[in-house]
C-alpha cells in the first residue's frame, strides 16, 4: 500500500536536506585529521615518487625513441 493510503507522510525535501547536513556535520567530527608533520612527510613522499616515476618514464622514452630512430635510419 502507498504511504498516502496509510496516512503516513514521507519526509519532505527540505527536511531531507536538513538531515543530510546534520549527518554530514556528525561524520566530519569523526574524521581523524593528520598532524602537520604527517602532512609534510606525505608531501615529500609524493614529490619523490613523482620525480622517480618521471625519470623512469623519461628514460624509457629516450631509449625507445633512439631505437625507433635506429630502425628508420637502417631501412
Amino acid at each position: 500500500m502507498s504511504n498516502e493510503k496509510e496516512g503516513k507522510k514521507s519526509p519532505g525535501f527540505i527536511s531531507k536536506i536538513g538531515r543530510f547536513f546534520k549527518d554530514l556535520q556528525g561524520e566530519t567530527k569523526k574524521v581523524v585529521w593528520p598532524s602537520k608533520k604527517q602532512v609534510i612527510n606525505n608531501t615529500w613522499v609524493v614529490i619523490v615518487t613523482v620525480c622517480v616515476a618521471g625519470l623512469v618514464i623519461g628514460g624509457v622514452d629516450i631509449i625507445l625513441s633512439n631505437l625507433v630512430n635506429l630502425l628508420f635510419r637502417g631501412a
